[in-house]
């Protein structure tokens, strides 16, 4: 078994960590287990890559672009980013979008998110919320989100379309907008370095399998990767209404909201504790605490 340190050092070597562990697994897919351990290594080379003028000037046209696409949707009051990554394109959104907003990201990786609470400068009054959660069970109660939207964070998961689908329509209240590899409209060359990444296809066909109203696909004007182009998916939710409780946070598990201490978020369904670490609420199902008394020694 490849030790944590190994991969750090093959990572530093310059190898392809997903590849690696995908040789070692001899599978073509991404398992959780790859995707966080080939992410969090490269946590900060995000936020890094920000410094150089022509990368961040992409990123402005990029994030440009996904706020006027939400601004033509709707006005809404709260945004999440699925898969916020280290903040860079949740932060050019917010910039761009006319109106405040209540903003939340989170992603598997903590290192990611601590990054992206940097880089933000996400404090305890700020509008923005960011935590660690996992994509296939998202810590956020049903259509709390008026605008989900995601960029390349699908992207390693092929295979597993369905099931993502299905979580990211739960949490959404009015639209869902993908940001993914456009597998149906790209070249045979992109295709073939699409299969052997193992990333996702079928998004807009599986969303229609699933009921859902796909009012919009096509190829997104900008593409960091002309072999890895973006497509834009946009499906709107049937009977949409805004979410008015005091916060979406919720139990991976239950799907039910989540008491604040300064420590930890408390779920009271599942008696479990889910810890805050330097400001960073902990929502995967793994961090949860068996802790009966929790309420009762807090009080």
């Amino acid at each position: 078994m490849v030790t944590p340190k190994e991969l750090k050092k093959r990572y530093d070597n310059g190898e392809n960590i997903s590849q690696f562990l995908r040789e070692q697994q001899g599978s073509y897919t991404n398992s959780r287990a790859i995707i966080e351990a080939s992410y969090d290594l490269q946590a900060g080379t995000y936020v890094r890559a920000m410094s150089d003028p022509q990368h961040a000037q992409y990123n402005k046209d990029y994030t440009s672009k996904i706020a006027e696409v939400v601004a033509g949707l709707c006005q809404p009051v709260s945004i999440l980013e699925a898969g916020v990554g280290e903040g860079t394109t949740l932060s050019g959104v917010l910039r761009n979008l006319e109106t405040s907003v209540e903003s939340y990201g989170f992603d598997l990786c903590w290192s990611r998110v601590a990054y992206a609470q940097q880089w933000m400068g996400v404090k305890a009054d700020s509008p923005t919320t960011l935590f660690t959660g996992d994509l296939f069970n998202i810590p956020l109660q049903e259509s709390s989100i008026d605008v989900v939207y995601t960029s390349h964070s699908i992207e390693p998961n092929g295979g597993k379309e369905k099931e993502l689908l299905e979580e990211l329509y739960r949490v959404t209240g009015r639209y869902l907008v993908l940001l993914e590899p456009g597998y149906e409209l790209a070249s045979p060359e992109a295709k073939k370095r699409m299969e052997a990444h193992g990333y996702c296809r079928n998004l807009p066909e599986t969303a229609k399998q699933l009921g859902y109203n796909v009012i919009q696909h096509e190829l997104f004007p900008l593409a960091a990767n002309p072999l890895n182009p973006t497509a834009i998916t946009i499906i709107k939710k049937a009977n949409s209404f805004s979410f008015s409780k005091p916060t979406p946070l919720a139990c991976p598990v239950y799907k039910t909201a989540l008491v604040e201490y300064p420590d930890a978020m408390y779920s009271p369904e599942a008696l479990a504790a889910y810890p805050i670490m330097q400001g960073i609420p902990c929502l995967r199902e793994e961090n949860s605490i068996t802790a009966s008394h929790f309420e009762v020694l807090h009080k």
